[in-house]
């Protein structure tokens, strides 16, 4: 009896240590199987240890953010998808290939170079209106705005995306502002011209393929009496209707062919500010008046500034690549991320 009761605690004294062991080792397998990385994580984990580069700025952008300009309201977008949006919204789909890519890179880089400069309080990179077919265009945009061809286009463009995604122009260390437009005069415009600050990639180049592209001039006609009125309600300039040939002088320009400053009414006014008043297609434009009529005729369609997107439609339909456009466009930068 003695004897049985020694063996019985010395079971319970074994099993007393075994079970807390094993308690601790289920433990320890529980929580290693829950942190463990899985298998993509574990390669993305060693390509990055492997590459010794430092994650670059256009790495980490995973989504674009934008102020929908008609609700106010910010807008987060993958990044994939901001991309077909955006060259959607930029370019028709019939367009080259190749144009189509820079349209693509060149949207990229530009997202990239205002959210590392944006002040919004939303945190919005930039503003966009796909509602008016601005910017970039939702995926519900995009289906009323394609209709029955929406599956063919999104194939056609997500492809292309897909190829260039990855890539980015860089200045130095940073994406550069790689800002475009629809045509120019024939010569693209220097950024300090446009937006007072000059930037080395955004300088004039030769576009003259603009000029045969579809409405490259354009003619917008005013009274005296309408445009009197946008004339004060947009510049505060005060027009006598009754000394109308001499409301306009000769205009200053800049060394691409663009109105620097004229005067209007006596005073000095920018190409651009009578652009934005006037709702003028181009700051490239002369004014002819008779009989109580304004005539502006206007060549190109834009800022100017960076690539044009009939030049960019002209060289790939030349043979000319993306990485040919964009080098031709924005002199000086690197594509990264090939």
């Amino acid at each position: 009896m003695k004897r049985s009761f020694l063996l019985l605690c010395a079971v319970l004294l074994v099993l007393g240590c075994a079970l807390p062991c094993a308690a601790y080792r289920l433990a320890r397998m529980t929580l290693a199987q829950s942190t463990a990385p899985s298998a993509a994580e574990a390669s993305s984990a060693a390509s990055e240890e492997g590459s010794g580069q430092a994650t670059s700025p256009a790495d980490t952008a995973d989504t674009v953010c934008f102020t929908d300009q008609s609700t106010g309201q910010a807008v987060e977008l993958p990044l994939r998808e901001y991309l077909i949006g955006a060259v959607a919204a930029e370019m028709p789909v019939s367009w080259p290939d190749e144009a189509l890519k820079a349209q693509a890179v060149a949207a990229h880089s530009y997202a990239l170079y205002r959210r590392d400069h944006s002040t919004e309080e939303n945190g919005a990179w930039f503003t966009a209106d796909p509602a008016r077919r601005q910017g970039c265009l939702t995926d519900a945009v995009l289906h009323s705005y394609w209709g029955t061809a929406y599956a063919a286009n999104y194939a056609r463009l997500s492809a292309l995306v897909d190829a260039v995604q990855t890539q980015v122009l860089y200045y130095g260390d940073a994406p550069a502002g790689t800002s475009y437009f629809a045509m120019s005069n024939g010569r693209t415009e220097a950024s300090e011209n446009v937006w007072g600050t000059a930037l080395p990639y955004l300088v004039p180049v030769d576009s003259s393929t603009d000029t045969a592209a579809d409405n490259y001039e354009y003619t917008l006609n005013l009274s005296a009496a309408q445009l009197q009125q946008l004339l004060a309600k947009r510049l505060g300039i005060a027009a006598d209707l009754s000394q109308q040939a001499q409301w306009f002088g000769t205009p200053m320009l800049t060394p691409s062919g663009y109105v620097d400053s004229l005067p209007v009414c006596g005073q000095t006014v920018q190409g651009t500010a009578l652009r934005k008043a006037l709702g003028l297609r181009s700051t490239c434009f002369t004014v002819v008046w008779q009989s109580g009529t304004f005539s502006f005729t206007t060549r190109g369609y834009g800022h100017g500034v960076g690539m044009s997107q009939w030049g960019a439609k002209a060289l790939a339909e030349q043979g000319a690549d993306y990485r040919a456009i964009l080098a031709h466009y924005y002199p000086g930068t690197e594509l990264r991320g090939e």
